[in-house]
């Protein structure tokens, strides 16, 4: 007999035990076995005042539909999900990327972080590409970064690596908040305002530098 959800009322507890316990005594009084699975649910049904269980399943409301299950393919503006607590615990005070994840949902927030740190407005040199991976990074492997960056389509490249621009893309909600918590830990951690490592004002002042 296959599985069917039912939902059981017992209105008055006391009077369908009663009526459950005489037919009962009742089927003993005659030398009838105990009942199977399928009489002693009709037993319950006729306690309840139904014919059978087929009349009590037909008298039951239809069970409301399940509802759908909710996915969640990101987390709400503003929330960090698991994977961009781990992405944002990747970076250090100065913002550097500390080591490579392993997890490729983690790499892929990861290079978001390192996608802000290019002027979409100006063409990079590969070796210029170079210098801002370098300083963004403690574990000494910008080739990959740069590599990566282009695999995840945040930076483009010619075919023969002479020029590099940074890709207009949009991050979700996730990446955003990803973004919005790294600014603040920079802030937070190393008490001095975030500006990329490109910046108009960053190069001014290597200019004066190195003139003095």
């Amino acid at each position: 007999m296959s599985r069917l959800p039912l939902s059981l009322v017992v209105p008055d507890a006391s009077l369908f035990a009663r009526s459950l316990g005489q037919s009962l005594k009742t089927r003993h009084a005659a030398g009838s076995p105990p009942p199977g699975h399928v009489e002693l649910l009709n037993l319950m049904a006729r306690a309840l005042g139904h014919r059978n269980l087929q009349s009590l399943q037909a008298a039951a409301p239809a069970p409301l539909p399940s509802p759908p299950l909710a996915v969640e393919d990101r987390p709400p503006p503003g929330q960090l999900s698991v994977n961009a607590r781990k992405a944002l615990m990747q970076f250090d005070s100065r913002g550097r990327l500390l080591r490579w994840p392993n997890k490729f949902s983690v790499q892929k927030l990861a290079m978001w972080v390192l996608w802000t740190l290019f002027d979409g407005r100006r063409t990079y040199t590969e070796r210029e590409v170079n210098e801002v991976l370098k300083a963004a990074n403690a574990f000494g492997d910008h080739v990959t970064l740069r590599r990566e960056l282009v695999n995840h389509q945040l930076l483009t490249r010619k075919s023969d690596c002479s020029e590099y621009r940074k890709l207009a893309a949009r991050p979700d909600d996730e990446t955003r908040a990803l973004l919005q918590a790294w600014r603040v830990q920079r802030r937070t951690l190393s008490g001095v305002r975030v500006e990329r490592a490109d910046s108009p004002r960053q190069r001014q002042a290597q200019r004066q530098a190195a003139v003095s």
